[in-house]
């Protein structure tokens, strides 16, 4: 049988792809024999592909460890500082940008603060300091970048565009991807935060290797989101997760009700739920009824998407994830008359970088598309074009 030049072409490429992708997903570096093991490739062949994956910028050869006999094997390590993706987290309240190489590892962050009052022109413009701040105290440069994600708030459809925001009635409309490919040339995506940050709860956090699950953003602005067989679900037009529009629900307003409660009377709003919650903890019958009343409508949404999706694992996230050892029991009581099976449910841990992360992580996705998919391509590092 006569083998084509590029039918060998491809070999070798399916090759190059299987030994990096052993090389990326290894918790330590390899040696020549264990990555002829892991790809099931001979070892001249592995020798050929490390060869070209080291002189392409892929991997490193990682210094010997000393003190065994003999001379010490090579080991190899995939270059997670070949390329590097930037997440941002445009919220209420702040503007966050965080950097990470292709393992997401964070390398540095940027932070502007902003509040519902900030009118659009300003709020792009704390979006490009934040960038610039990461991007300073990374010591990278636009170019340097592979990809970005951006989590918004509001309702995002699946052209990128926000298409609904109670909290910010200058934001529908805005058109982020073209804001930022002013000045970066790399893919850029926009998503839902909550979406994003139900993405790094599954990569990063408590949801860690759980395919079905429902995230709760429970603060002044609830939100929800899903991920389903280990993916992502944006539905057909991207508004999973809205089940707070249904007025029903009463998210909308179930905020309120933690602000209007006689423990919080006289404070700032956004300081109103801190001070519940620390009265309920130390057993104020008021702040406990006023608990019980917001889990009462978050756990009505919560139930419509535990019965329609049976998921593993309900996670809590949100600034009122901060006082789970009160909200969780009171949550897990409401939703008890309307489910069959109550999930597990656990609060997030991954702080208010959560969407930023998961922003960064829906970044990676892409880089995984563009160079480590069987169609990928993995020619010499380099930025790629952008893309809407």
């Amino acid at each position: 049988m006569q083998v084509s030049g590029g039918d060998l072409q491809r070999l070798r490429q399916l090759n190059s792809l299987s030994s990096l992708r052993a090389l990326r997903e290894a918790t330590d570096p390899l040696t020549l024999t264990e990555l002829a093991a892991r790809t099931g490739l001979s070892r001249n062949s592995v020798i050929d592909v490390v060869t070209d994956l080291q002189e392409r910028g892929w991997i490193a050869e990682v210094e010997p460890t000393m003190g065994g006999m003999g001379r010490p094997a090579k080991r190899y390590r995939f270059r997670a500082d070949a390329g590097h993706v930037l997440g941002i987290d445009i919220g209420v309240h702040k503007v966050l940008a965080v950097i990470t190489d292709l393992a997401g590892r964070t390398l540095s962050s940027g932070r502007v603060a902003v509040d519902r009052h900030t009118a659009r022109p300003e709020r792009l413009e704390a979006v490009w300091r934040a960038v610039e701040a990461a991007l300073v105290a990374s010591g990278l440069s636009a170019p340097d970048l592979w990809g970005v994600a951006i989590g918004s708030i509001g309702v995002v459809n699946r052209e990128g565009l926000v298409t609904r925001v109670n909290d910010l009635p200058d934001w529908p409309g805005v058109d982020l991807i073209g804001h930022l490919g002013q000045r970066l040339s790399c893919p850029i995506t926009v998503e839902n935060d909550s979406k994003l940050a139900a993405l790094a709860e599954q990569r990063l956090g408590v949801a860690a290797g759980v395919r079905d699950l429902v995230y709760l953003h429970a603060g002044r602005r609830p939100g929800a989101a899903l991920i389903l067989n280990g993916r992502l679900h944006h539905g057909f037009s991207g508004a999973t997760g809205e089940v707070g529009l249904m007025e029903m629900t009463g998210w909308r307003t179930m905020a309120a009700r933690l602000e209007d409660s006689p423990a919080a009377r006289g404070t700032p709003p956004q300081e109103a739920a801190g001070l519940v919650f620390a009265a309920a903890r130390a057993g104020d019958p008021g702040a406990l009824a006023a608990i019980d009343t917001y889990a009462h409508h978050l756990a009505l949404g919560t139930a419509a998407m535990v019965l329609t999706l049976d998921p593993e694992l309900v996670v809590l996230g949100g600034g009122f994830s901060r006082s789970a050892d009160v909200l969780l029991p009171a949550l897990h009581r409401a939703l008890e008359p309307h489910c069959l099976r109550v999930p597990d449910i656990r609060p997030s841990a991954l702080g208010e970088e959560c969407v930023a992360l998961g922003a960064a992580c829906l970044a990676l996705d892409h880089v995984d598309e563009q160079f480590f998919s069987p169609d990928g391509s993995i020619s010499r590092p380099a930025a790629p074009r952008r893309h809407a």
